[in-house]
C-alpha cells in the first residue's frame, strides 16, 4: 500500500488508487472508480480523521514547467509562516502549549472559537460531514492557523469554510 509517513513533521502520502492514475485523463485507471474505493476502504475511518489536512495534487505536466512562477514564492511563504508561528509562541506562552496543533479543551474554545457566522457553519458542517469530536477539534485548531496566517485575530467563517475544505472528500474520477 503507498501510505508512507514521515515522522519528523507528521506528514502522510497516498496515491488515490492502486495505480495512483485516479483522475488522469491521460492515464486513466481502467478500473475506476471501484479501483479507489476499494484501495482507499483499506485505510480506517479513525485513521483518516487523525490527518488534518486532505490535499489533492495533479500531477505536474510539461506545459506547467513553462510557466511564470507563482506570485507568491517560497520566501514569502516562509516569513507568513514564521510570523503565525511567533503569533502562537506568544499566545501560549507561560504554557506547555507551543502551538494551535497542540491546544485542546477549553482553551482551544478560547483561542479558536470562531464569529458567530463561523460557528454555525461548523455546525452545519459537523451535522452534514458526520464530523467526530475529533474531526470537530481537528477543524477548530486548523482555522485558528489560518487565522493566524492571514493575521486576523478572530477566527471567522472564511477561515472555518477553508479549514472545512480540507477535511477528506469521496474519490472521483
Amino acid at each position: 500500500m503507498a501510505f508512507s509517513v514521515i515522522r519528523r513533521n507528521g506528514k502522510k502520502a497516498m496515491r488515490p488508487c492502486r495505480c495512483g492514475h485516479l483522475g488522469d485523463p491521460a492515464l486513466a485507471c481502467s478500473r475506476a472508480p471501484r479501483c479507489a474505493a476499494d484501495y482507499q476502504a483499506k485505510v480506517s475511518g479513525p485513521l483518516l480523521d487523525r490527518i488534518d489536512l486532505h490535499v489533492e495534487v495533479q500531477a505536474v505536466t510539461a506545459a506547467d514547467l513553462v510557466l511564470p512562477p507563482p506570485a507568491e514564492g517560497s520566501a514569502e511563504v516562509a516569513a507568513r509562516v514564521a510570523a503565525a508561528r511567533s503569533v502562537q509562541t506568544a499566545r501560549y506562552a507561560g504554557s506547555p502549549t507551543r502551538t494551535n496543533a497542540e491546544v485542546d479543551g477549553a482553551r482551544l474554545e478560547e483561542v479558536a472559537g470562531p464569529d458567530e457566522a463561523g460557528r454555525h457553519l461548523l455546525a452545519q458542517a459537523a451535522a452534514a460531514m458526520k464530523l467526530s469530536a475529533r474531526g470537530y477539534t481537528r477543524v477548530l485548531r486548523v482555522a485558528r492557523t489560518i487565522a493566524d496566517l492571514a493575521g486576523a485575530e478572530r477566527v471567522g467563517r472564511v477561515h472555518v469554510a477553508e479549514a472545512l475544505s480540507y477535511r477528506r472528500r469521496a474519490p472521483v474520477n
